[in-house]
């Protein structure tokens, strides 16, 4: 079947220079932190997206935990509903099937599932509490569980980074980030062809909510990322490497210093595509305000502190139906 696209879902394909590749070595053997620190400054003020490579997460797990999520989603939809994301409540942790989150949901039906998991724990506020494992794939639990490892250490690293980029101590932000919360998602897009209009693309535009995404997609492709002018960047993938983008949270910290960038994907094409976004906050408590370094008598602060967990479940409750009694 032919595909057809509406012309405001055309995005431009740019040379890999125009979304920065930054390579982390030296900030993680400490070599030279500062350096890596002050490029990832630049590409938070200019860009919103970076790739980064040499990011220490192997290869091969990355590998089996796309075939363990890929196994996950051909399940059958009995099988997959068994782990609802509604019975969870306001854990938000388990499946989401196709419509039932849109992040943009008075102008797109998102074609995606999704499977969210985070660190198993006794909390009781949102975002906290256990991961409902899929039974019927018993290795999941064991290879998910290494890789969320492996998304903090790197998380913590790139949070530290942000840090050093704004002028303040490397630990800055550890204080607010004891028991943070985290979401660790897994994405099928089902293949879009014919037209295909805004009403219903894989994601539609959004901010992301919190503090950094970090994302790994595989080969097919869709993101796309508004630059500062206003256009659709194809954000495509490459071999190796993590895309990273900062959320609200950052925005409000650095006084719109560093902006919170639109993105969407569209899986327009004959073949399903996968991506593992993992969604680094604050703890729930954690009251974002803006940096001493961003803020003087010249440029007072914008914006009233507000708490973390305050911020991103309101954003939730927006996004999924079975949160509408908690408005």
């Amino acid at each position: 079947m032919t595909t057809v696209i509406e012309n405001n879902l055309h995005s431009i394909t740019p040379l890999f220079e125009e979304i920065p590749v930054i390579d982390l070595s030296s900030l993680l053997d400490g070599s030279n932190e500062y350096a890596v620190a002050k490029n990832i400054g630049d590409v938070c003020e200019n860009v919103g997206f970076m790739y980064i490579k040499n990011h220490g997460v192997p290869q091969s797990l990355i590998d089996r935990m796309y075939q363990l999520s890929q196994m996950f989603f051909a399940l059958s939809l009995e099988q997959k509903s068994e782990l609802d994301i509604a019975l969870s409540g306001k854990t938000l942790r388990g499946y989401i099937k196709t419509y039932a989150e849109n992040v943009n949901p008075t102008v797109t039906n998102d074609l995606k599932e999704c499977l969210d998991l985070a660190k198993d724990s006794n909390g009781k506020q949102p975002f906290f509490g256990t991961n409902p494992y899929p039974k019927m794939l018993p290795e999941f639990k064991e290879v998910y569980e290494a890789y969320y490892d492996h998304m903090m250490v790197l998380g913590r690293n790139l949070v530290k980074a942000i840090a050093l980029s704004l002028d303040l101590p490397a630990d800055y932000f550890e204080a607010l980030q004891k028991d943070p919360i985290t979401i660790q998602r897994f994405l099928h897009y089902p293949p879009q062809t014919g037209m295909i209009s805004e009403k219903e693309i894989g994601v539609g535009e959004h901010t992301d909510y919190g503090f950094l995404t970090i994302l790994s997609q595989d080969s097919i492709g869709g993101l796309q990322v508004r630059n500062r002018a206003g256009e659709w960047i194809s954000a495509p993938p490459i071999d190796g490497t993590f895309i990273v983008n900062i959320g609200d949270l950052v925005q409000t910290f650095t006084n719109d210093k560093y902006i919170s960038t639109m993105h969407r994907v569209i899986n327009a094409g004959d073949k399903d595509r996968y991506s593992m976004p993992f969604f680094m906050d604050l703890d729930f408590d954690a009251v974002v305000d803006v940096v001493p370094t961003c803020q003087s008598d010249d440029h007072p602060s914008k914006y009233s502190p507000y708490t973390c967990g305050e911020h991103k479940f309101s954003r939730f409750i927006d996004s999924f139906p079975h949160l509408s009694n908690q408005r």
